[in-house]
């Protein structure tokens, strides 16, 4: 869906030059979500606002669905790309109605479908369309105005979206909460989004795959997983940490863990008391850590969404399929 074919952005000053992006060769497929990671004046950002030409290339192409984006009109290319920055962007003198339906109006949508539009971005987000319809964004918290901003961005339907540090200036609560509407708006729509972030864990939790960068160069672009167990070189274990190991428990749920015990269905609670933790087969292996090495026992009952039993669950357990040992675990209790 996203091509980009050598692509570099040089920026001269006088006799000077400095590379900004620096002969990239990067494929994105419909669908995904691939987030830009790096350090700030990696490249990260002038890379996505080449895409629809708020930065010009210098060398190399840009293909979207296909097509070489420098034979496209930019107005056209623009209204066909959502784009969501840190700032979120919205007109302050437009109500919260007028600000998400700005490209619809310019599409030329008529009034009944920009109006359903309207009401079905703001159920999305989480929001009372009737409640916002005519309020402002200065009426409006930093968590509801960058909710806006994406509902703006998604108002013209675009295949492709552009999301600069969208959640990058919230608090770490909002933050969270917002990531996961994200995960969960985008489980339903399936756009392809190019997501910029300096937060290694913003991107694990978002990110179909990772694009680190450093310098202008890409490091390494694989999925998360990969990157956190097979690092291409010292400087993507520079940024990414020397947790990695343990990052990986926030990419895996312990249903991916239980089925490879063998004989986790006939273990026996060694105590069936208030000292046992509950963990749920959908919980992240990070979270069912917590409270293994919280538990006297150093174990729990994992249980179902209806909370059958389903079998226990050992620090032990977590070397089969995270490689990370369980001495080292136990040692952290």
């Amino acid at each position: 869906m996203i091509q980009f074919k050598d692509v570099s952005k040089v920026y001269k000053t006088g006799d000077k030059e400095v590379t900004a992006v620096n002969h990239i060769n990067l494929h994105v497929d419909e669908g995904e979500t691939c987030v830009f990671l790096g350090p700030s004046g990696c490249g990260k950002t002038t890379l996505l606002r080449m895409v629809n030409r708020l930065i010009s290339i210098t060398d190399g192409t840009i293909e979207v669905n296909g097509k070489d984006i420098k034979d496209m009109d930019t107005i056209k290319l623009r209204r066909s790309i959502g784009y969501v920055i840190q700032q979120n962007g919205l007109f302050p003198n437009m109500t919260i109605e007028d600000n998400i339906c700005v490209v619809p109006k310019m599409l030329g949508w008529d009034q009944s479908k920009i109006k359903t539009r309207y009401n079905e971005l703001m159920e999305m987000m989480g929001l009372n369309p009737d409640e916002f319809r005519k309020r402002f964004p200065f009426e409006l918290s930093g968590g509801q105005q960058q909710r806006i901003g994406v509902a703006r961005a998604l108002a013209g339907d675009p295949p492709v979206m552009l999301m600069d540090e969208p959640f990058g200036a919230l608090d770490p609560v909002i933050r969270e909460h917002l990531q996961n509407e994200f995960k969960r708006i985008q489980k339903e729509l399936k756009k392809t989004i190019l997501f910029v972030s300096h937060d290694v864990d913003e991107a694990l939790r978002l990110g179909d795959k990772i694009a680190i960068f450093d310098s202008g160069n890409l490091m390494q672009h694989d999925t998360p997983d990969q990157i956190l167990s097979n690092p291409k070189n010292d400087k993507v274990v520079e940024f990414i940490g020397q947790d990695r190991m343990l990052k990986r428990l926030t990419l895996l749920k312990v249903e991916d863990l239980v089925s490879h015990i063998v004989g986790f269905q006939t273990r026996q609670v060694r105590e069936i008391s208030n000292n046992t933790p509950e963990v749920s087969n959908q919980d992240t292996l990070k979270t069912a850590l917590s409270l293994l090495l919280a538990s006297p026992v150093g174990e729990g009952k994992v249980v179902d969404e209806f909370q059958n039993v389903l079998g226990v669950i050992k620090v032990s357990d977590f070397d089969q399929l995270t490689n990370v040992h369980p001495d080292q675990l136990l040692a952290a209790r």
